[in-house]
C-alpha cells in the first residue's frame, strides 16, 4: 500500500473520531456543572486543531503530535463512556481512537510524515526506537496522560483546588515529554544522491555521512557480524552497511562517556523501521545491496 494511503486513512479516521468524541463528550457533560461542557469541549477542540495541523502539514513535528495525543483519546473515550455518554457514541469513539492510534504508530505513517519536510530528492527512512527506551517512554507518557485527563476531570467537576496543581504538573511534564518524543521523531536513515546519511540525535552527537562510492555493500546483518552497533540497540532485523574506507562516527554523550566517543568504523548497523524497504531504496539509489 502506498505511504500516502496510510496518511489519508489516518485523516479519515481522525475526522470520524472528532465527531464521535464530540458526541460522547456532550453526553458525558450533559446535566453536570455549567463549566463542564464548555471546558471539555474547548479541550477537545484544541486536540482536534493540533491533530488537523499535524495531518494537513506532514512533518516530524506532526508525527510527535500524533503519537502524543492520539493514544490519549482512548482513555478519554472510556472516561466519557463511564461518565454517562451514550453507549453507541462512547464505544464508537473508543474504537476509532484505538484504530487511529494503531495507524499513527505504523512505520508507513511515520515515513509519510517525516518525508513531508524532506529536502529535494532525499528519502527519509525512520529508525526503530531502541529497545531499552520503549518502557521508560511508555511509563512517562502514561503518567503524563493520567495527569492531563485527571486535571480535566477535576476541573470539569468544579474542583479547582486539586485540579489546578495537577493541570500545572500535566503542562510541565507534557512540555518535557514532547521534547523527548520529538527527538525520537527526528531519527532517520536518509538516502541522498551522493550517498547515505545517518541522522540520529539519540545515538550520535554528529550526523554520519557516507558517500555512495565508499559503500561496499548494504545488507541484512548476519548473526555474527562485528559491525559497530548504531541502532541504540534496537530489537528485530537490522541493516549492515560495509564501507570501503573507515568513517568517523561520534557517539552521543551518556553516563559512561559524558564527553561522547569517537569511533573509526569499517561497518555499522542501523535499524530502519522497514529493513526491506530501506534496502530497496538503497538499491534504487545505486548503492550496492547484497
Amino acid at each position: 500500500m502506498p505511504l500516502g494511503a496510510f496518511l489519508w486513512m489516518l485523516r479519515v479516521l481522525s475526522v470520524l473520531l472528532a465527531t464521535a468524541m464530540a458526541v460522547a463528550i456532550g453526553g458525558a457533560t450533559d446535566g453536570r456543572s455549567a463549566a463542564a461542557g464548555p471546558l471539555a469541549t474547548a479541550a477537545w477542540g484544541l486536540v482536534v486543531a493540533a491533530l488537523a495541523i499535524a495531518l494537513v502539514v506532514p512533518s516530524p513535528l506532526g508525527l510527535t503530535v500524533l503519537r502524543l495525543l492520539l493514544p490519549a483519546t482512548v482513555p478519554a473515550a472510556v472516561i466519557a463512556l463511564s461518565a454517562g455518554a451514550a453507549a453507541t457514541g462512547g464505544v464508537a469513539a473508543a474504537a476509532l481512537a484505538a484504530l487511529a492510534t494503531v495507524v499513527a504508530f505504523s512505520a508507513e505513517t511515520a515515513e509519510a510524515l517525516v518525508q513531508g519536510s524532506a529536502y529535494g530528492s532525499e528519502q527519509r527512512l525512520p529508525l526503530r526506537v531502541p529497545a531499552a527506551m520503549m518502557l521508560p517512554m511508555a511509563l512517562t507518557w502514561t503518567l503524563w496522560c493520567a495527569a492531563t485527563l485527571g486535571a480535566l476531570v477535576l476541573l470539569c467537576a468544579g474542583r479547582r483546588a486539586p485540579g489546578a496543581p495537577v493541570a500545572f504538573v500535566a503542562g510541565a511534564s507534557g512540555w518535557l515529554l514532547a521534547r523527548r518524543f520529538h527527538t525520537f521523531s527526528r531519527r532517520w536513515l536518509v538516502v541522498v544522491p551522493a550517498g547515505v546519511v545517518l541522522h540520529d540525535p539519540i545515538v550520535l552527537a554528529e550526523t554520519l555521512m557516507m558517500q555512495r562510492t565508499n559503500i561496499a555493500v548494504a545488507r541484512l546483518a548476519p548473526a555474527q557480524t562485528e559491525a559497530a552497533d548504531l541502532t541504540g540497540p534496537a530489537a528485530g532485523h537490522v541493516v549492515e552497511i560495509v564501507l570501503r574506507e573507515m568513517a568517523l562516527a561520534v557517539l552521543a554523550p551518556n553516563a559512561a562517556e559524558p564527553q561522547g566517543k569517537a569511533l573509526h568504523i569499517q561497518s555499522l548497523l542501523v535499524a530502519p523501521s522497514r529493513p526491506g524497504r530501506a534496502l530497496q531504496r538503497l538499491s534504487a539509489a545505486r548503492v550496492p545491496v547484497g
